[in-house]
């Protein structure tokens, strides 16, 4: 019956040889001479070791380290990101790198160096090009965080353009509006391309025409204030602001009320991720609901599986739900999930 109590550092002590030689001899994997090999067997086989599970994972991996790239650290998105990641990776010993990309001439290049340095990676959806997308899933797993997967490279993510399509069809069938605006950047940005898909499909299948284009700014909390001082200062107020993220949406609010306007009486504003303030502020946000943690959390998982299983197969992309949550923002009265998309 095997000792559970030995742990694989104390036989390669008895030994004498590095933890790698006690795993690649246990497991059967890699060259070890003869020697060293008899030597790993008798201690072994004196002290009755068995490899457990965690054992052999932390074996298979290299450098006890997982890396996210990022385009940037700013707002609670990616802090919520970065929690529902090191939820996973914590557990498994894995210390979490980090790089942000944002500004970076040589970005693809530094991606390239961190696989050196870890076992596996997840990238956001749009940091870095395909070419060293497929180049780094050569090196070590990959996943695609928020964006869509590449031949072999698994992602993690949900279903924006179906998730923007049911909150943009309830401004203009429940609350009959028409005057829509779409604040956001498609371009770089996966999960914002997709939401502008979204909010340009349900006016099509109403028989409405859409606005030719979106406003285009960044994703944080400033750019929406400009956004607003852009929508509202030469021009009577749209009907409704459909912004690509919540920062977005309550700067938008701020600027809104800070030039006089009621909302939602005056002016609709939705958002999208229901980050933690949107059911704070007042009026309450008309948000879509993602699981973030859970997607950074998925994101790792699947990493984790593969760096202890080299040669696997790789794993199928995962679609996590969404839920439309609909607040005092849009001219609700009630602030309820009126129901879920995706897988």
């Amino acid at each position: 019956m095997g000792n559970s109590r030995i742990t694989v550092r104390e036989i390669a002590r008895l030994a004498g040889v590095s933890v790698a030689t006690v795993s690649r001899v246990s497991n059967g994997t890699g060259q070890v001479s003869a020697d060293l090999r008899q030597r790993v067997l008798d201690a072994i086989e004196l002290h009755g070791y068995r490899p457990d599970h965690l054992g052999r994972a932390l074996a298979a991996r290299r450098h006890g380290a997982l890396g996210l790239v990022f385009p940037g650290l700013s707002g609670p998105y990616f802090s919520e990101l970065i929690q529902g990641f090191e939820s996973e990776a914590v557990p498994a010993r894995a210390s979490v790198h980090i790089l942000c990309t944002h500004l970076r001439e040589d970005s693809d290049a530094q991606v390239l160096e961190m696989a050196r340095r870890v076992d596996g990676i997840a990238v956001m959806g749009g940091t870095i090009s395909e070419e060293t997308l497929l180049r780094l899933a050569d090196l070590v797993p990959v996943v695609v965080l928020a964006g869509p997967g590449r031949d072999s490279v698994p992602s993690v993510g949900v279903d924006n353009t179906t998730a923007m399509e049911r909150l943009t069809r309830h401004l203009l069938v429940e609350h009959g509006l028409r005057d829509l605006v779409f604040v956001g950047t498609p371009e770089g940005s996966p999960d914002v391309s997709q939401r502008w898909s979204g909010f340009l499909a349900a006016h099509r299948e109403l028989g409405l025409t859409p606005p030719t284009e979106p406003v285009r700014v960044s994703m944080q909390q400033p750019d929406g204030v400009l956004a607003a001082d852009q929508l509202l200062r030469d021009r009577r107020p749209p009907e409704a602001i459909v912004c690509a993220n919540d920062e977005v949406a309550l700067g938008a609010l701020v600027g809104a009320l800070g030039r006089g306007l009621r909302v939602p009486q005056d002016l609709v504003i939705t958002g999208f991720d229901d980050a933690p303030m949107a059911a704070l502020v007042s009026p309450p946000l008309t948000t879509v609901r993602q699981p973030v943690r859970e997607l950074a959390a998925e994101a790792a998982r699947l990493i984790l599986r593969a760096a202890d299983a080299p040669g696997a197969p790789a794993p199928d992309s995962i679609v996590l739900p969404t839920e439309l949550v609909v607040r005092r923002s849009c001219g609700c009265s009630t602030s309820t999930p009126t129901g879920g998309t995706g897988k």
